[in-house]
């Protein structure tokens, strides 16, 4: 099985007591139960798994009472074997297609005999189905086709290098040259064959380029095939019209996602069901315009101006018209790939934690990503050609004394080099770009000796 960081977070739930269900959200094919499964097997000494998607009968086991010995009682007669209270994982999986298991989990939680794990592909899609939600019972987590780092993980990288990587990430030291050089292949690589599990593994099993297209291209029917059934039908034409204009809106010059080139009656309000409904089902990364730089960005976003990621960089290469794997392959990393450098860097930091945005104005120019970082606000430059010192955007608005910006990104092919408040860094480092996060533990009591 490939190695994934959701491990860590599948056994940070299991130390914790598992006293709330965990529910593992993301899109269709990117491993959820797969790692549930491999989960299960070295922590429990039994495994309950139904899918609501391939078995519609399961369903049946919720109907009626939400009485916790109930359900467990039609669970084990629907499966007919026993399971052992305190030792049993239970996987609900798909779990969009029985809003009352949703329902239910309230109560089996509460009861306690077994721990509970729900997956979901579309659950955004059909919330308005779910009676009754499990406030406090659950514990919710987004999962995210492979990042690079578990792609070089599976390619056999070893911990130590990435280890000494991160080193000279953070010491903002250059890389040896021939380290440098196989990152730098092994991200061109990355572009083409992407994150999503079945094809990274026919990757590293055959290293066969064409394989690896032909799977994705199958998963791209599984995206249209899931529009088709699972959106109302008066969404369902329009879901698909911007699913399948997202190659070509990222071609453009300046990436946005431009409604009237689908059709010259095009409005947003007529259209953000749609969108919503490709955020939800995990197919589409949104990147949103700030008007200011300035921290909170959610605050200064600007909601009809965007744009439009897919998912998994390997399948926009697949997507998209011509034959790019070929130059991707052979490090023809131009102007022209702009697209795909943005599609990976937005995958990247989303997978990360952060939330996407972009800073554009008349007056200043266009910086591909502003993400914070606690309350730092910190602009990315993504450069696909050689002309990576080249960003006036980027310096206009350093030079913006009222943002107080302190630090910026330039990920490229070159090495790690500062200059000022810029630090370049190469395209592989992106995997080192993480939010702030809240300390596990924050025990404060105040002094209150002079109430006394």
């Amino acid at each position: 099985m490939l190695k994934r960081k959701v491990w860590n977070d599948l056994e940070d739930w299991k130390k914790r007591g598992a006293n709330k269900a965990l529910l593992i959200a993301g899109a269709r094919q990117i491993g959820k139960t797969t790692i549930v499964r491999e989960f299960a097997k070295r922590n429990y000494q039994c495994f309950a798994e139904l899918n609501f998607l391939e078995d519609s009968k399961a369903a049946s086991i919720f109907e009626g009472s939400l009485n916790a010995d109930e359900i467990v009682a039609n669970l084990t007669a629907y499966l007919r074997a026993p399971l052992e209270p305190g030792n049993t994982l239970v996987l609900l999986d798909e779990i969009q297609e029985c809003p009352a298991a949703r329902t239910a989990i309230k109560f089996l939680v509460e009861d306690g005999r077994f721990d509970y794990v729900e997956t979901g592909s579309l659950l955004g899609v059909k919330t308005r189905q779910v009676a009754s939600y499990p406030v406090g019972f659950e514990e919710q987590l987004r999962m995210y086709p492979l990042d690079f780092e578990e792609f070089c993980m599976a390619n056999g990288v070893q911990d130590s290098t990435l280890d000494m990587l991160e080193k000279h990430y953070e010491a903002r030291t250059p890389v040896p040259k021939p380290v440098h050089n196989a990152m730098m292949n092994l991200f061109q690589t990355y572009l083409v064959v992407g994150g999503m599990p079945d094809v990274v593994q026919r990757y590293v099993d055959t290293h066969d380029i064409g394989q690896v297209v032909s799977l994705q291209t199958d998963l791209l029917t599984l995206y249209r095939l899931d529009i088709a059934k699972y959106a109302e039908t008066k969404d369902r034409t329009k879901i698909r019209n911007i699913f399948d204009a997202i190659p070509f809106q990222l071609d453009d010059k300046n990436r946005r996602f431009v409604l009237a080139d689908l059709s010259k009656n095009a409005r947003q309000n007529r259209y953000e069901s749609s969108f919503l409904w490709l955020l939800d089902a995990g197919v589409a990364l949104p990147c949103y315009n700030v008007s200011e730089p300035v921290p909170p960005l959610e605050n200064n976003s600007k909601r009809s101006l965007f744009k439009l990621f897919l998912n998994d960089v390997g399948l926009l290469c697949a997507a998209s018209m011509g034959n790019i794997q070929y130059d991707l392959l052979q490090g023809n990393l131009d102007v022209n790939m702009g697209a795909i450098m943005e599609d990976v860097v937005a995958q990247e930091l989303r997978a990360h934690g952060f939330d996407l945005h972009y800073y554009n104005s008349t007056r200043l120019g266009e910086v591909d990503f502003v993400v914070q970082s606690g309350k730092k606000v910190l602009p990315i430059e993504v450069k696909s050609g050689n002309d990576w010192r080249l960003h006036k955007a980027l310096d206009n608005m350093l030079a913006v004394e009222d943002w107080h910006l302190r630090d910026a990104y330039v990920l490229c092919k070159g090495n790690v080099e500062t200059d000022g408040p810029i630090t370049y860094l190469p395209l592989y480092m992106t995997m080192f770009l993480k939010p702030e996060r809240i300390p596990e533990s924050f025990v404060y009591a105040p002094d209150l000796s002079a109430l006394m």
